[in-house]
C-alpha cells in the first residue's frame, strides 16, 4: 500500500435506514472531498430504497444518488473507518476505542417532500465542509 492511499482518511456515516441523511451526507463527501476522503455509509435497520425527495434534494445541487441503495451496518465497516458520524442511531451503533465518533442531530426526511429536505441537506453540507476542513489542512 502507498503512502498516500495509508494517510487517506476515511469515514462512515450511520443513519437507521440508510436512505436519506447518511446517503446525502456521504454523497457530498464524495463530491466535496474530490478523491482525498474514502467515504462509507450504512443503516442499522436499512430501508429497501433511497428517498425519492432526497435523490430530489441532491439532484437539484448536480449530485445524483438515484443509483444508491441503502447498506447495512456492518462491524467490519466500522472498524475500517477514523471517523464514524451518527444521525439518530442511538445505541444500535457499534462503538470501538480510538474511532473518532460524532453525533450529528439531524431531522429525520423520510416521509418528507422535497421542500422539507432541502434545509437537511443545506444543513448537512455546511457539516461536510467544516468535516473536510477537519481532515484535511488547507494547502497553503
Amino acid at each position: 500500500m502507498s503512502t498516500e492511499t495509508a494517510k487517506k482518511p476515511s469515514v462512515l456515516f450511520v443513519c437507521v435506514h440508510n436512505a436519506g441523511r447518511s446517503q446525502m451526507a456521504a454523497a457530498f463527501l464524495t463530491s466535496l472531498g474530490k478523491g482525498r476522503i474514502e467515504v462509507r455509509s450504512a443503516g442499522s435497520q436499512p430501508a429497501d430504497k433511497i428517498n425519492p425527495a432526497a435523490v430530489e434534494a441532491m439532484a437539484e445541487l448536480g449530485i445524483d444518488m438515484s443509483a444508491e441503495v441503502p447498506k447495512v451496518l456492518t462491524t467490519e465497516a466500522v472498524k475500517e473507518s477514523d471517523v464514524v458520524i451518527t444521525m439518530g442511531c442511538g445505541d444500535e451503533c457499534t462503538y470501538f476505542p480510538g474511532k473518532r465518533y460524532e453525533d450529528w442531530v439531524l431531522e429525520d426526511p423520510a416521509g418528507k417532500g422535497v421542500e422539507s429536505v432541502r434545509p437537511i441537506r443545506d444543513e448537512i453540507k455546511t457539516r461536510i465542509e467544516g468535516l473536510i476542513d477537519s481532515l484535511i489542512p488547507a494547502a497553503k
